[in-house]
């Protein structure tokens, strides 16, 4: 089934389980939020200002415990996106962050509201991508999420030309995640951990001091029962 850029990351996201996401719009995202009407499934919170989408879609993803997803243009629409997904980052909260860019002919030639988003928020992201095909959208997306969501969450940025919205191709979702270079560890070392326990039972006025790690884990029932 042929379908346009925009329609694949408007499936794909319903594939992730998003219900709502954060956006301002602007002219590089025009073509996703002419499909968007198509997909009811897909709820969209306007904001005034990119900035709220980043920060509210961060708050969501730690009340709901999903992946908050916010929505921008290119140039400024991007860049104010910034200090949210910094947030989300140092806080430790799974994001998608996804912008607009210019069209892939005009990419590195100073073009209206051209701005290297992926390259400002290399420090401040788990990982992120720039689409540059639409045959790419879905597993772009997939493995966004995942990433995202596993290991330490944090924020992933998905950005995509004006062109490849546009551009039509094949949807097949991916059965599977493959990221060979990506493997986080969700098991504490042996040896480490008895480290700790010996140090916590010959303190002599030992003081737990728990960050977020906690919650996301789902080890708050642990840390009461070892308090």
């Amino acid at each position: 089934m042929k379908l346009s850029g925009a329609k694949i990351l408007c499936e794909s996201l319903l594939k992730e389980g998003v219900e709502v996401m954060f956006g301002f719009p602007g002219g590089a995202l025009l073509p996703f939020y002419d499909a968007l009407p198509e997909y009811p499934r897909l709820r969209h919170i306007l904001v005034r200002h990119e900035q709220g989408a980043a920060h509210a879609a961060d708050g969501y993803a730690r009340v709901s415990g999903k992946v908050g997803v916010c929505v921008a243009t290119s140039g400024p629409g991007a860049t104010n996106l910034v200090t949210g997904i910094a947030a989300a980052y140092l806080d430790s909260s799974p994001m998608i962050a996804i912008t607009g860019q210019v069209a892939r002919p005009f990419i590195g030639k100073d073009a209206f509201q051209e701005i290297d988003i992926t390259g400002i928020t290399l420090p401040i992201t788990k990982h992120n991508y720039m689409v540059m095909g639409a045959a790419d959208m879905a597993t772009v997306v997939q493995e966004a999420f995942h990433i995202a969501s596993t290991g330490r969450p944090g924020p992933v940025l998905i950005d995509v030309p004006r062109d490849v919205f546009i551009e039509e191709a094949e949807f097949r979702y991916p059965d599977r995640v493959i990221l060979r270079g990506y493997k986080p560890t969700f098991h504490g070392h042996p040896t480490q951990m008895k480290k700790a326990a010996k140090l916590i039972n010959e303190a002599r006025r030992p003081l737990i001091i728990a960050g977020r790690g906690v919650l996301i884990s789902g080890a708050s029932v642990e840390l009461r029962e070892l308090a």
